[in-house]
């Protein structure tokens, strides 16, 4: 039994030590929002929050986690789905399959937490998710007009 703290709530997960977070988040957590791709931490799919940054869940041993760390999922990151990076896909249909993305916002909300107006190389260092589609335009497109909508939802102007 293991638990942790995913997008705000303490988890009881019954899960053996050794079991990556990705499938602890999806099988016994029944998070489906992040995804399995390479399994081996390239692409980024699988990319969820831990204490605010960007990691790849698929080789993070649940073991290595206490409860007082904090997980957030793409399930987690807004309760009504109005977080400006969702509000900003929306707006620029950022997707194509769509298979890469909860991972990329997610690592585009960890990116926007500490570069609150990045530029293109704050981005291009920062996002390394890899979209077989090859919509990394539109998804840095998408990143500015979050951080746009942010500062607008918190009144300030660029």
């Amino acid at each position: 039994m293991v638990k942790l703290k995913i997008n705000g709530k303490l988890t009881a997960l019954d899960v053996d030590g050794a079991t990556p977070l990705l499938w602890a988040l999806r099988e016994q957590a029944g998070l489906t929002g992040t995804k399995y791709s390479c399994g081996i931490g390239i692409c980024g799919a699988c990319t969820v929050l831990l204490d605010g940054k960007a990691v790849r869940s698929c080789i993070i041993p649940v073991s290595s986690l206490n409860p007082a760390q904090d997980i957030v999922t793409i399930e987690g990151l807004s309760a009504d789905n109005q977080h400006p990076l969702q509000q900003a896909w929306k707006e620029l249909d950022v997707p194509q399959c769509g298979y890469c993305q909860s991972g990329m916002i997610m690592a585009a909300a960890a990116l926007l937490s500490t570069h609150p107006d990045p530029t293109d190389a704050d981005i291009d260092g920062n996002i390394t998710n890899i979209c077989r589609c090859g919509t990394f335009n539109r998804v840095r497109r998408g990143i500015h007009l979050a951080a746009e909508i942010h500062q607008k939802l918190n009144g300030r102007r660029s």
